[in-house]
């Protein structure tokens, strides 16, 4: 799903709502606009199963939709604010479109400079190996053929064919991909961020807060963030009431989003929104800082790529010439 569509068709929606369209009639006249999509799909069959008079909360529930946007949309309708509650859901979705842009971004130059690499250390490899086994083999004999030398041309397009490979099983593999967002730099404050943005706009709209905990579990279902906020409910359900004996730093949240949540006393909307805002600036600010060194750190590697794969060619011819000076 595409979140900048995502939160525009809400923001359409919440503004068509106002003005007194019923809502299966605003789905219809904007998914009339939408491009094919699963996601016009699911909103389509939304709309005919309340036009055939199917309550917003079963028909919501039957879809495949986001579970955030599905609880929201329940809590809207039971509070009679719909159009409120789907301007909060676009904001949410645009600031989430916005993380993620940044951070595909930021896996996009690396990964075609990493291809790229490989395509050309394998042309360079081919070209040195066709060298070695045409003029050089005239000129030098089969000394210059050893295995030490043939295993230096093709080293590097190897080891860089693993680190493709290995960087294509990372995408292809949604647990794994879901457990290296946890993990790496600028990710796992975007996850923060996406974890108190959620929490924050559950609890501003009277969701309590074992229910909130329990969908975001649900959420970051197969992730490092799940086992924590499995204690967190469990602590909940134990009595410990304060924010502050319930949740316990630990490898995914940080003492500092602990304290700025707790901070903020029973007013825990108010604290998650916060920590939001921080953890969203903090993963924009590494972001941009991992862009800016991406390129020299890909020219350095290019450049030793190159060194390595013509460095044994280079040393035999050297050792060569030595030989010939000596026996002159």
């Amino acid at each position: 799903m595409k979140y900048d569509e995502f939160a525009f068709f809400n923001q359409q929606l919440a503004a068509m709502l106002r003005d007194g369209i019923p809502l299966e009639g605003a789905l219809r006249r904007l998914c009339a606009d939408m491009r094919h999509s699963t996601l016009k799909s699911e909103l389509q069959l939304l709309e005919a199963d309340l036009a055939k008079g199917v309550p917003l909360r079963e028909a919501a529930r039957a879809r495949q939709l986001p579970e955030l946007y599905r609880q929201m949309l329940e809590v809207g309708a039971q509070s009679n604010n719909l159009p409120a509650m789907l301007t909060l859901l676009a904001d949410h979705y645009q600031r989430r479109h916005m993380i993620w842009t940044r951070l595909k971004g930021l896996m996009v130059y690396p990964a075609i400079v990493l291809v790229g690499a490989f395509l050309l250390s394998c042309f360079l490899s081919f070209l040195l190996h066709a060298a070695i086994q045409s003029d050089t083999t005239a000129l030098f004999g089969n000394w210059i053929q050893t295995p030490r030398i043939l295993i230096g041309i093709w080293a590097s397009p190897f080891l860089l064919g693993l680190a493709v490979l290995a960087v294509l099983i990372a995408l292809a593999t949604p647990p794994l991909r879901r457990a290296l967002r946890w993990r790496l730099p600028a990710f796992k404050e975007a996850s923060l961020a996406q974890v108190a943005s959620a929490m924050a706009l559950m609890l501003k709209n009277g969701v309590p807060l074992d229910k909130a905990l329990g969908l975001v579990e649900q959420l970051e279902k197969g992730t490092p963030a799940e086992t924590e906020l499995t204690q967190w409910r469990q602590r909940l359900a134990a009595g410990h009431g304060q924010f502050v004996e319930m949740a316990k730093a630990g490898r995914v949240f940080p003492p500092l989003f602990l304290w700025m949540v707790a901070h903020a006393g029973e007013d825990l909307a108010t604290g998650f929104e916060r920590a939001a805002g921080i953890y969203q600036a903090r993963a924009n600010y590494r972001t941009e800082m991992l862009l800016y060194s991406a390129l020299p750190c890909s020219v350095l590697g290019l450049g030793l790529m190159i060194v390595t794969q013509i460095q044994p060619v280079v040393s035999v011819f050297v050792s060569f010439m030595r030989a010939l000076s000596g026996s002159d």
